[in-house]
């Protein structure tokens, strides 16, 4: 701190240090990886999604009575309706009841991408911050949600609206978790990839094409499917560790989180997160090929994986003028700039500040034609 006339200056940096660590069977009765964090013992607020105690209840309350954990086990019933205040405060109120030390007794959030998100804006609010360990149960939080440091809960009718950025103590990935999703999350989750893959790392879409298909039958059980989460985990740490604070707002892992917020904001009980992601990669792709940026080669490989994939877009949802609005949004978030990311091929891409209205509905439209040749229903609402 330096002082000059009457000015007190304060400048300081608070370090972030994090590991994600694979841990393959957590939570079998041998396992002490996550002992590794916080007080030996001790008391532990486990924050844990409903279908994740369903299936793995039994062997998580088994574990940590095996190691002596005093332990609150508070069931989340998770998915983006139970994004919100209430949902947080419910937890709060529950972990104000059962005390645990400020620095050294971790909140633990098992489940998915909603879970982790509120339970790490809680874990940064309660007593002005308190430490946590994200354990990641579907592929979109082994890939994206869980990896940052983001949290927050939906607000009104946005998204994330109230959040903070809180590191966790560490995040612990078991791949046991994935063997009992249902194969639509496990897509949910390769759609992230494939926005990943499309802006960021033309290998990992190599890789998409040659094993995607295999990891989505087999729940990534299986060793080039490993390698494939692998790339993409790597890849998203790669992309997010230099601006973990989001001092530069120019991102490329912001393609396909654009159009994406007004359609998944409007239908939440009929589109999953990375479902809205990739109809908006796909829009910014048209986009791109008609601006003369994308080659025509590159967009049909894009639309071939997809296929290949046997993932179904729902067509339905497409809306200009919602789409539109959502652009308009990001705006603000962006700090008065679109920053609306496009590839200029398989693996780059280049941030565009001037899309019109009007050549997002030529988008649109060209996207619906591709998915559903014979549609009836109009982009106009």
């Amino acid at each position: 701190m330096s002082m000059a006339g009457e000015r007190w200056q304060v400048r300081t940096q608070r370090p972030i240090a994090y590991d994600v660590v694979k841990t393959p069977g957590l939570f079998a009765p041998e396992s002490t990886a996550l002992l590794d964090w916080g007080r030996q013992g001790g008391r532990r607020f486990v924050v844990l999604d409903a279908n994740v105690w369903h299936h793995h209840g039994q062997a998580i309350r088994q574990w940590f009575g095996t190691h002596g954990i005093q332990t609150h086990f508070a069931v989340f019933p998770g998915g983006e309706a139970h994004k919100n205040i209430d949902a947080y405060q419910d937890l709060a109120r529950a972990l104000d009841t059962f005390p645990i030390h400020r620095r050294d007794e971790p909140l633990i959030a098992i489940g998915g991408g909603v879970l982790t998100d509120v339970a790490a804006f809680l874990a940064a609010s309660y007593r002005r911050g308190i430490p946590h360990i994200k354990v990641p149960t579907t592929l979109m939080g082994h890939i994206d949600a869980a990896l940052g440091i983001k949290n927050g809960i939906n607000f009104g009718t946005s998204k994330n609206r109230l959040g903070s950025f809180e590191p966790p103590m560490a995040v612990l990935l078991d791949p046991v978790f994935l063997g009992t999703l249902p194969r639509r999350h496990l897509v949910n989750g390769v759609c992230e990839i494939i926005k990943l893959a499309i802006v960021v790392d033309a290998g990992l879409f190599d890789m998409l094409e040659q094993s995607g298909a295999e990891g989505i039958t087999t729940a990534f059980a299986t060793p080039r499917s490993r390698a494939l989460l692998d790339r993409a985990i790597t890849g998203m740490l790669a992309e997010l560790s230099p601006n973990l604070y989001e001092e530069e707002l120019s991102r490329r892992v912001d393609f396909g989180h654009t159009f994406s917020y007004g359609l998944e904001a409007r239908h939440p009980q009929r589109l999953l997160h990375g479902e809205a992601v990739l109809l908006d990669c796909l829009v910014s792709s048209v986009i791109a090929a008609q601006r003369g940026l994308l080659a025509a080669e590159a967009l049909a490989r894009i639309f071939a994986l997809v296929e290949h994939l046997g993932i179904t877009c729902d067509t339905e949802v497409l809306d200009t003028e919602l789409m539109w609005q959502s652009l308009l949004d990001r705006i603000e978030h962006r700090n008065g700039l679109q920053r609306v990311p496009l590839p200029t091929a398989i693996g780059g891409c280049i941030f565009a500040h001037d899309i019109t209205r009007a050549e997002l509905h030529r988008a649109s439209t060209e996207l619906l034609e591709r998915l559903t040749p014979t549609h009836e229903s109009s982009l106009e609402r």
